[in-house]
């Protein structure tokens, strides 16, 4: 009577309390040449698009949260899953409101590295400028009157080459300082804004408010429409999809290719998390070669699917010419 007690008593502690762990596994993987919802995942407007062959898949990381300890060992066991502390993942006292608001800024941040870096590669030849982004309401950048698209010419008298230029000009400041920046606006030239800095709780020095936004100075404008999906490891696969549309060629030859990296907007390719899953994914939709990062292939290569050729990558023209040569059947470099 007493273990039947105590096997109730488990099975009703298993079925109804949270473990504090998250479990992982394969997430949904997306054709970025292709249409999701009717629309193309990428869009090119201000240039006709070139023919694309083949897919390019991006692919993702499932997170599973609110678990049961049964529920959590059901997931463990199907071999598909692994878990992770959930503090990993979800800071102590963070909403998943504020958990998704991050990682949709850090999927934007991606898609803006990965247009720098495609239209860098495909037009070397044209200027980068530094614009204002996105502008806090009611911060110190809105005060001044700086508006979205301007171009930063100067900060605090220090010229702007680079979107970390912009930080590193308020490096010395502090709160309630007033410092000068230099805009230029199309018919107007350059205008000088004073723009008093406001506090902020993650630094010291003075807060101007705004996103510094690098752009390649061409008339067209990409678009990319991707709902439900955050994070920055898909920037490779993006600007390797610019790429395609904006170079003739079909660079993958009509192969299931897929893969995963950051990107800056210089085109060095960054590590990421959770490649094993991803890997997984990409295979059991149908990719036949995995785009991996250098510092990942340690990793990919001892966890890959059988059947998935892995092409170890650490520049967008790294990738770009590695398909190029896949394509024409030339030595690839493997993990």
């Amino acid at each position: 009577m007493f273990s039947m007690l105590i096997v109730v008593a488990l099975g009703l502690v298993g079925g109804f309390v949270p473990v504090p762990y998250v479990a992982l596994g394969p997430g949904p993987t997306y054709d970025v040449l292709g249409d999701v919802d009717g629309a193309p995942v990428v869009m090119i407007d201000g240039q006709p698009s070139q023919p694309t062959a083949g897919q390019l898949r991006m692919t993702t990381v499932s997170l599973s949260d609110d678990m049961t300890l049964f529920g959590a060992l059901g997931l463990w066991i199907s071999g598909r899953y692994a878990l992770a502390p959930r503090e990993d993942y979800i800071k102590p006292g963070e909403t998943k409101e504020q958990v998704q608001k991050e990682n949709v800024k850090l999927f934007q941040d991606s898609q803006s590295s990965a247009e720098v870096a495609a239209l860098r590669y495909v037009y070397p030849d044209r200027p980068v400028k530094v614009v204002a982004g996105q502008i806090v309401s009611g911060g110190a950048a809105d005060k001044a009157q700086l508006h979205p698209g301007d171009h930063l010419r100067t900060v605090k008298d220090k010229r702007i080459g680079t979107a970390a230029d912009v930080a590193a000009a308020l490096t010395d400041t502090q709160p309630g300082n007033t410092v000068p920046i230099v805009v230029a606006r199309p018919g107007q030239g350059d205008v000088t804004l004073q723009a008093t800095l406001e506090a902020s709780n993650d630094r010291k020095q003075g807060f101007l408010g705004l996103t510094a936004v690098e752009r390649v100075d061409v008339p067209l404008k990409t678009t990319i429409q991707l709902k439900d999906v955050g994070g920055p490891s898909a920037g490779l696969i993006f600007a390797l999809a610019i790429v395609d549309k904006l170079k003739a060629g079909e660079q993958n030859a009509g192969q299931q290719v897929a893969g995963t990296g950051e990107i800056d907007a210089t085109g060095k390719v960054g590590a990421i998390g959770g490649i094993p899953f991803k890997m997984t994914a990409a295979k059991e939709a149908g990719a036949s070669t995995f785009l991996v990062p250098a510092d990942n292939c340690a990793e990919a290569k001892s966890r890959a699917p059988d059947g998935l050729r892995l092409i170890k990558v650490d520049t967008l023209a790294g990738a770009v010419t590695a398909l190029e040569d896949m394509k024409a059947g030339r030595p690839v470099p493997g993990c």
